[in-house]
């Protein structure tokens, strides 16, 4: 039985499911991949307390009867095949699936305040820190390119795919026409799925499973790690391998072993393809992110800190060679700045990032004065502010592509904190920790592929 049919099935007016019809699963899969504890440091406004993954359970609410409005399909996403999820959930008793449902839900609307007293956040930012959560719970052990135990992966899928159930409901109306039995036609309100979850949801839960795909086809390899906390002196001078000295920035990391030979030239173009995949999956997945970021809304507390102007943000150096009237290069800055760590890095970023409204401000309020003032500005400081805030959001770009790993910033973690739009933060939320999960991927393929080239040189 597919999620439509479960849909249309349950779907009469006058039909009350019980517990167990809602319960019944859907029959498809999602997947997702691993990381690594470093790039937990995705977002500083983490919550310390998960609201999703302290026990993990089994089950959707699947099965709403129909609303009692004329031409309104439920659920939306299940009616239209947006997405269908596997059956997935453990063969428990109707009556524990839906305690551990209650538990986990009523978590979530308390906003992380188990008192009830309403102090807790909003359910987007409760929802956003459950995904991240979660993520920190299944992968943040994980360090190695092999395949996901099963009780993680069933974990992931489980209580992802209840969160993600949620989109299934945020629909935007619309008004259409309905044929009555009379012949004629009346105008109702239709719904459909919010466009941007429409667009951007299958395409976050396809690059899940091509991540768990890539990490599932690490079963038998021609390289293993080296973990040095569980391996004595003569278990190392027993064994015939070699190993990369362990990077003093990244400790954590196990270290990748290969055979006297190295890896044979099939194994390592197969290891090439994987990074090339993993490589496009971080970069859609980035391209989503922050397309989701650009459109949540700037808090005003995030206004209210800017600077004065955009010169004092960013620095007197930086700010000469933008306001340059010559060809302005992004990536030629970025190298006079010999930047050194990603340290650094964020704390640019944030100053150009914090310019570049400045800028933009700037320019909004001179096109909303008079026409003559207009007039007087058209070549003046409003045309300079529009080109120094275009510099700066080029700037900005080439400063993440330069460091792909780099934490969010504090334009980044102010719209997360205070967003109230649940839709936004589901998809923030996703889409962040699946571009972990990707440069983690990359990560641990260039250490196994810069292991091998190094001993192929000596």
């Amino acid at each position: 039985m597919d999620g439509s049919s479960v849909c249309d099935e349950n779907s009469e007016s006058d039909f009350h499911p019980s517990p167990e019809d809602e319960l019944e699963s859907r029959n498809t899969d999602t997947g997702c991949s691993s990381p690594t504890l470093d790039s937990l440091e995705l977002s500083r406004t983490i919550s310390d307390v998960s609201s999703f993954s302290e026990h993990s359970y089994d089950s959707h609410h699947r099965g709403w009867p129909k609303s009692k409005l004329v031409g309104r399909p439920s659920p939306v996403l299940n009616t239209l095949s947006m997405k269908q999820r596997g059956d997935i959930l453990d063969r428990k008793p109707a009556s524990d699936v839906l305690e551990l449902i209650k538990e986990k839900f009523s978590k979530l609307l308390l906003g992380e305040d188990m008192s009830g007293s309403g102090k807790g956040v909003c359910t987007a930012v409760a929802i956003s820190n459950a995904i991240t959560n979660l993520y920190a719970t299944v992968f943040g052990s994980c360090h190695k390119l092999e395949p996901l135990s099963p009780e993680k992966k069933s974990m992931w899928r489980r209580e992802m795919d209840c969160l993600l159930s949620v989109c299934d409901y945020i629909v935007e109306f619309l008004p259409s026409s309905q044929s009555l039995p009379d012949g004629s036609t009346a105008e109702v309100m239709a719904t459909r799925p919010r466009i941007d979850i429409y667009v951007n949801l299958p395409a976050l839960e396809k690059l899940d499973a091509m991540l768990i795909g890539i990490l599932d086809s690490f079963q038998k390899t021609e390289f293993w790690y080296l973990d040095e906390k569980k391996q004595s002196f003569n278990d190392l001078s027993k064994s015939p391998q070699r190993s990369i000295p362990r990077s003093e920035e990244k400790w954590w990391v196990p270290v990748p072993c290969l055979p006297d030979s190295g890896l044979p030239e099939r194994a390592r173009k197969d290891l090439q393809q994987k990074r090339d995949c993993a490589n496009q999956i971080h970069k859609a997945a980035m391209a989503i992110n922050s397309c989701i970021l650009s459109e949540m809304e700037v808090p005003e507390s995030y206004i209210a800190t800017l600077p004065k102007s955009g010169r004092a943000s960013v620095g007197d150096s930086i700010y000469k060679y933008m306001s340059t009237p010559d060809q302005f290069s992004p990536d030629y800055l970025l190298g006079c700045l010999d930047l050194s760590s990603e340290h650094e890095a964020l704390e640019i970023a944030d100053r150009v990032e914090a310019a570049m409204y400045v800028w933009r401000r700037k320019a909004s309020i001179n096109h909303s004065k008079s026409s003559w003032d207009m007039v007087k500005d058209l070549m003046g400081d409003n045309d300079k502010n529009v080109m120094l805030a275009s510099r700066a959001e080029s700037l900005l770009l080439c400063l993440k592509q330069r460091f792909p790993g780099l934490s969010q910033t504090t334009l980044d973690t102010s719209k997360i904190q205070y967003n109230k739009d649940v839709g936004q933060a589901i998809l923030e939320s996703y889409s962040r920790v699946l571009e972990s999960m990707a440069y983690n991927i990359v990560s641990w393929i260039d250490d196994v592929l810069l292991a091998d080239g190094s001993f192929k040189k000596r």
